[in-house]
C-alpha cells in the first residue's frame, strides 16, 4: 500500500504528490534562506538612519513613502498578479501579450507619477518635500516594474531565480547606506541611495528577463489592452485597497498629529513590515501555486494544508519574542528618550499581534486572490479601510502611535474572519481547522516559556535560545510537525 501523505499533510494526498511539494519546498527553503541573509541586517541599518536623522525627518519620509505605495497601484492597474497568474496557467500568454503589456505598464506608470505628486500637492507638502515625494514615487514606479518582472518568473515557476533577485535591492541599498555614514547622512541622500539601488536593480532584472526570453518589442493591440485592461482591474482595486488598509495610519499621523509621532509608529512597524516581508517573500509562490492549481481543488487543498504550517510557523516564534521582549529591538536608538522607546515598543507590541494574525490567515487571502474570488475580498478589504479612518480620525489625535497599532489590529481580525468564511463557503475548500488549533496550542505553549524563562533567567539572548529549543519540542509534541513527514521531505 502506498504511503498517504500523512508524511507531509493529513492523510489524503497520495505518495505521487509528494515530489512537485518537496521541489516546492526547496524553493521557499532558498527564498527564506536568502533573506535571512539581507533584510535583518537592512533592517538594524534602517534603524541607525532613523536615529541619524531623527524621529521627525523620518516620520516624514514613511509618510511620503507610504502615499507613494498606497497609489502604486495605479502604476500596476493588477498586471503583476494578472501575468502571474496568466504565465502559471497559460506559458504562452509572455510572447503573445507582452508587446503590449510592456507599454501599456510604461504608460502607466508615467500616470501614477503624476498623480501621486498632485495628491501630494493636495494634501498639504510643498516645496523641497513635494520634490522628494516625486523622487520616491519615482523610485516605487522602478520597485513596481521589478516587481512585474519577477511575477513573470514566478508565473514560469522560476522559483529558484525570483529568489535571488528578491534580495538583490536590499544589498544594493545595505552597501550604499553604509559608504553614506561616515560621510554623513541626509534625508536627501537617503532618498537617492534608494533611487540607485532601485534603478540598477532593474536594469540587471530587465538585462535577465530579456536574455531568457528574447527582446520584446512595444506593439501594443488593442485588443489585448482591452482584454488584459478588464482582467487586472480586480486585482488593481485590490492591491489599491490593500495599500490604504496597510499605509493610510501613517500618512494620517503625520497629518492629523505630527512627523514625530509617525516616527515613532515607524520605527515600531519597521519591525512589523521586516517580519511579514517573510510573508510578502513566501506567499507570492503561493499565489504562482495556485493559480496553476485553480481548477483542481484537490491540489488546492493540498497546497492550503502544507503552506499553513510554513506560513504560519517561523512567525509565531518572532511573535512570541517580541511580545515578552520587544524592547531590544530599539538598542540602536541612542538619541531616543526613556519615554520614546516606551511609546514605540508598546505599539510595537499592539502591531505583533497583527502579525499573529497573518501569520495564521493571510494565506487564505492569497488562495482567493488567484482563484477569482478578487471581488469578494475587495469588499472585505473596503469595510476594514472604513472601519479604519474612521478609528483614526476619533482615536490619533489623542492616543498617537498607540491608536494606529491598535485599529490595525481590530481591522485586521475583521479581515481574516472574512477570508476563512469566503475559502470555505466560495472558494468550497476545506479548512484545516486540526491544523489551525495544534498551531494555536503550540504559540499558547511558547508563550508559556517565554514568561517562565523570563521570570526566571531575565536575560534576553538566553531565554531566546531556551524558547527556541522548546518551540522544537513543541512543535513534535502537539504534532504540528512530524518526524515522518521530515524524512519524507529528505526521502529521494
Amino acid at each position: 500500500m502506498a504511503t498517504q501523505y500523512g508524511d507531509l499533510l493529513p492523510n489524503f494526498v497520495p505518495q505521487s504528490a509528494a515530489r512537485p511539494i518537496k521541489k516546492f519546498f526547496g524553493n521557499i527553503s532558498l527564498v527564506i534562506l536568502l533573506n535571512l541573509l539581507v533584510k535583518p541586517g537592512w533592517v538594524v541599518v534602517e534603524n541607525l538612519v532613523q536615529d541619524r536623522l531623527g524621529h521627525a525627518a523620518f516620520g516624514t519620509f514613511t509618510a511620503l513613502f507610504n502615499l507613494t505605495i498606497i497609489f502604486a497601484a495605479l502604476s500596476d492597474l493588477g498586471l503583476t498578479q494578472h501575468t502571474t497568474k496568466r504565465v502559471a496557467a497559460t506559458p504562452d500568454f509572455l510572447p503573445e501579450y507582452f508587446p503590449t503589456v510592456l507599454p501599456l505598464k510604461t504608460g502607466l506608470s508615467l500616470v501614477f507619477l503624476g498623480v501621486v505628486t498632485a495628491v501630494g500637492w493636495g494634501i498639504g507638502y510643498r516645496g523641497h518635500t513635494l520634490t522628494l515625494l516625486a523622487l520616491i514615487g519615482a523610485g516605487m514606479l522602478l520597485t513596481q516594474y521589478i516587481g512585474f518582472l519577477r511575477g513573470a518568473l514566478q508565473g514560469y515557476q522560476r522559483f529558484n531565480t525570483d529568489a535571488v533577485l528578491s534580495v538583490v535591492e536590499k544589498a544594493l541599498l545595505l552597501a550604499l547606506v553604509l559608504l553614506l555614514l561616515p560621510v554623513g547622512l541626509t534625508l536627501d541622500r537617503y532618498v537617492g541611495a534608494r533611487s540607485v539601488a532601485t534603478l540598477v536593480t532593474f536594469l540587471l532584472l530587465y538585462g535577465l528577463v530579456t536574455r531568457l526570453y528574447g527582446w520584446v518589442r512595444y506593439r501594443p493591440r488593442w485588443e489585448h489592452v482591452r482584454l488584459v485592461v478588464r482582467e487586472s482591474l480586480p486585482f488593481a482595486l485590490i492591491m489599491l485597497l490593500y495599500g490604504l488598509n496597510e499605509r493610510v495610519d501613517m500618512i494620517m499621523l503625520e497629518r492629523l498629529v505630527s512627523p514625530q509621532e509617525a516616527g515613532y509608529y515607524a520605527g515600531a512597524y519597521r519591525w512589523m513590515d521586516a517580519v511579514m516581508m517573510y510573508l510578502w517573500t513566501v506567499l507570492p509562490l503561493f499565489f504562482a501555486k495556485f493559480a496553476h492549481a485553480t481548477h483542481r481543488r484537490d491540489e488546492l487543498r493540498e497546497l492550503l494544508w502544507f503552506g499553513q504550517r510554513i506560513v504560519t510557523v517561523p512567525l509565531l516564534f518572532v511573535s512570541a519574542f517580541v511580545l515578552f521582549r520587544g524592547e531590544v529591538l530599539f538598542w540602536q536608538f541612542s538619541h531616543s528618550t526613556a519615554a520614546e522607546l516606551t511609546r514605540m515598543t508598546l505599539s510595537l507590541k499592539v502591531l505583533f499581534l497583527n502579525v499573529v494574525v497573518h501569520a495564521f490567515f493571510a494565506i487564505y487571502s492569497t488562495l482567493l486572490t488567484s482563484t477569482n474570488q478578487e471581488k469578494a475580498v475587495s469588499w472585505l478589504i473596503v469595510a476594514s479601510i472604513t472601519l479604519n479612518i474612521v478609528l483614526n480620525v476619533l482615536l490619533l489625535p489623542r492616543y498617537g502611535a498607540l491608536a494606529a497599532a491598535s485599529n490595525t489590529l481590530i481591522c485586521t481580525l475583521l479581515v481574516s474572519g472574512g477570508y476563512v468564511w469566503l475559502v470555505r463557503n466560495r472558494a468550497q475548500v476545506a479548512i484545516p481547522w486540526a491544523v489551525l488549533g495544534r498551531l494555536a496550542v503550540a504559540f499558547g505553549l511558547l508563550c508559556a516559556v517565554f514568561f517562565g524563562l523570563r521570570r526566571l533567567v531575565d536575560q534576553w539572548l538566553l531565554e531566546t535560545v531556551g524558547a527556541g529549543i522548546a518551540f522544537v519540542v513543541i512543535l513534535f509534541a502537539t504534532r504540528v510537525v512530524r518526524l515522518a513527514e521530515l524524512k519524507a521531505l529528505i526521502r529521494r
